[in-house]
């Protein structure tokens, strides 16, 4: 069973795909292989990637282990839910195997009043995503509704979004360190945007429930990854690997280091291990 990030790790940081990535997932989807995406974006975000991959069966990780979707026909349709429109885009079928959620009011309100210039999203599955303000472009998939702060919350989030353009990752980081959230989860990307999950739930638990029900030796597990949300799913693995563009404090969670993502990095991984 082999996990890939998207963004860093699959995809180049201007979203763009490797002829040389693409061809090595497609070797393992033809093998035979339990491959799959595991995600800090959402479905419709997750969807756009598996249409640039070329995958429509199997299973996919998205909001950071929040919601587990399965593709095609990989599970018959008495085990999963329809996912409501305005949540998907695209064309390949997701359905929703399991999710897990949580209600954000008590995190907005402390994250709003430490970080008064942030701009917030809230996700679920039975609403548009809600934001406070535009997301810089491209930053965001799906259908939005522009709230204030005091609306945004919802009983049934997936996933709570920080994204504060005119700090570093680190400075995020620190700023939220210091603002003291307990009770959930939370992990910084490779810019200055951070997810907010479920207490428990990370890229990590969502994979262990998928190797659970696909019956798989825990041995026989890897990832890769290259941002700080990677670094649970790193450490859980068989092998974990970081890939040659991730920051330091991602490398100390892998087993190994890959190239850069600029250098196909998860393709030479993938094809030393056909």
């Amino acid at each position: 069973m082999i996990a890939l990030d998207i963004d860093g790790t699959t995809l180049r940081h201007d979203t763009s795909l490797s002829p040389r990535v693409r061809d090595a997932i497609h070797a393992h989807l033809d093998a035979g292989t339990r491959i799959m995406l595991a995600t800090g974006r959402g479905v419709a975000g997750t969807q756009v990637a598996l249409e640039v991959i070329g995958m429509d069966h199997g299973v996919a990780v998205c909001s950071n282990g929040a919601v587990i979707v399965s593709l095609g026909s990989t599970f018959p349709d008495e085990q999963t839910r329809e996912i409501p429109d305005f949540v998907k885009t695209g064309d390949v079928p997701v359905r929703l195997l399991r999710e897990y959620t949580f209600n954000p009011e008590r995190e907005i309100e402390i994250l709003g009043a430490g970080l008064p210039d942030a701009i917030f999203a809230v996700e679920s599955l039975t609403r548009r995503t809600r934001i406070t303000a535009p997301f810089p472009p491209g930053e965001l998939s799906g259908e939005t509704d522009i709230v204030p702060l005091s609306e945004l919350a919802v009983p049934n989030a997936t996933r709570l979004t920080v994204r504060t353009p005119d700090m570093t990752a680190f400075e995020l980081l620190e700023a939220v360190r210091e603002l003291g959230l307990q009770g959930v989860e939370y992990s910084v990307g490779w810019t200055a945007w951070m997810d907010i999950a479920p207490d428990g739930i990370s890229k990590a638990a969502g994979l262990e429930g998928v190797r659970a029900q696909f019956d798989i030796d825990p041995a026989n597990t890897i990832c890769i990854g290259d941002s700080g949300n990677d670094n649970e799913m790193l450490r859980w693995a068989g092998v974990g690997i970081a890939m040659g563009n991730a920051p330091e404090y991602v490398r100390a969670n892998a087993d190994a280091i890959t190239d850069h993502v600029d250098e196909d990095g998860s393709a030479l991984v993938l094809e030393a291990l056909l």
